[in-house]
């Protein structure tokens, strides 16, 4: 269903002590369309939820169990259901076991393929569904965060593109470590460490099915006197797919156009749009080692990253990684994992 970030639940017992993390643990059904709206716009923090009834007979059902940290989640909808989500502190992966969905309406539509885990866009999207039966994986992003960490993440630099098609291998390893978590998860007499256990590996499935860009940024970032640099880096990183300007990050940062400019000279010998190009190229280039050739036109990946002139794309492209565009694509889905 729809589960957007934020608490959800009144978890059903209080903690033991305060360094356990709450328990979650919900069950709503029934057969009144407008009880089963309510029930989930109030799990969901939602704008504009409408629902309408559909061909069959109409019921729902809303399920999660889990703590604080990581919740599994089950919607069975008989109808239609659409509004607009709001962001929130929490990261998303679900899959449709029946039905349909679309995610994003109107921006970078996502049809939901039944089966196959897609991650929820991180800001405020729009969203459809229609007859559906839904599970759902929902972390807290800073417990992701601290995991990403472990594995050499800059600190608050996560960053997840949902427009991201997982890989068909690392969909199966994130099947079978659901189908572990479930069991556990699902199980009243399981102890606060092995929920804590099963958080966390899926929190690891989830990295590895959207994997990071794995390049340093510069130590100088974690200086305090950086920590505005390091706020307009983070910035471009977790924006970069957006309409963005030298002038939108200086503000974002708390810094002047002119201020802005000379930090990354300093420390990137590069203007800041400079920077901005080259985090985009660099997004296209993991695109297109993770697209199918035959289905996947170089320009079009371009387009959509902002790049509209193709010769002077693929010249940048190459300035920048050594090769065209066209043998990253070519040799894309053959790389080893």
């Amino acid at each position: 269903m729809i589960g957007g970030p934020g608490p959800v639940a009144v978890p059903e017992l209080a903690p033991v002590d305060e360094g356990r993390p709450q328990r979650i643990r919900v069950d709503e059904r029934g057969t009144d369309l407008e009880a089963a709206r309510a029930v989930l716009a109030a799990a969901y923090a939602g704008v504009e939820w409408q629902a309408d009834l559909g061909d069959n007979d109409f019921s729902f059902h809303y399920a999660a169990a889990g703590d604080d940290a990581m919740t599994l989640r089950h919607v069975q909808f008989e109808g239609s259901l659409s509004g607009e989500m709001v962001a929130g502190d929490d990261i998303v992966v679900q899959w449709l076991t029946r039905g349909r969905g679309t995610l994003d309406v109107g921006d970078t539509e996502i049809e939901l393929k039944t089966g196959h885990a897609r991650m929820w866009p991180q800001g405020s999207f729009r969203f459809a569904f229609r007859d559906y039966d839904q599970r759902l994986v929902q972390m807290n992003r800073r417990f992701v965060e601290k995991l990403a960490e472990e594995r050499g993440v800059a600190p608050h630099s996560l960053t997840l593109d949902h427009r991201t098609d997982p890989d068909p291998k690392a969909m199966q390893v994130w099947r079978n470590s659901i189908s572990l978590i479930s069991r556990s998860v699902l199980d009243q007499n399981a102890s606060p460490l092995l929920q804590a256990e099963m958080g966390r590996l899926a929190g690891l499935s989830l990295l590895e099915l959207y994997p990071q860009d794995e390049t340093p940024l510069p130590p100088e970032l974690l200086l305090p006197k950086n920590a505005r640099l390091r706020a307009a880096v983070e910035h471009i990183h977790e924006n970069a797919h957006l309409p963005l300007t030298p002038v939108d990050v200086a503000e974002a940062a708390g810094l002047s156009a002119r201020g802005l400019q000379q930090a990354f000279q300093r420390l990137f010998d590069v203007t800041p749009h400079g920077y901005i190009r080259q985090v985009r190229l660099a997004r296209i280039r993991d695109e297109l080692l993770n697209s199918e050739p035959s289905t996947t036109s170089v320009a079009d990946v371009a387009l959509t990253w902002g790049f509209g002139h193709a010769g002077r794309f693929s010249a940048s492209y190459a300035a920048e990684f050594g090769e065209y565009p066209r043998d990253t694509l070519r040799r894309g889905t053959h790389r080893g994992r």
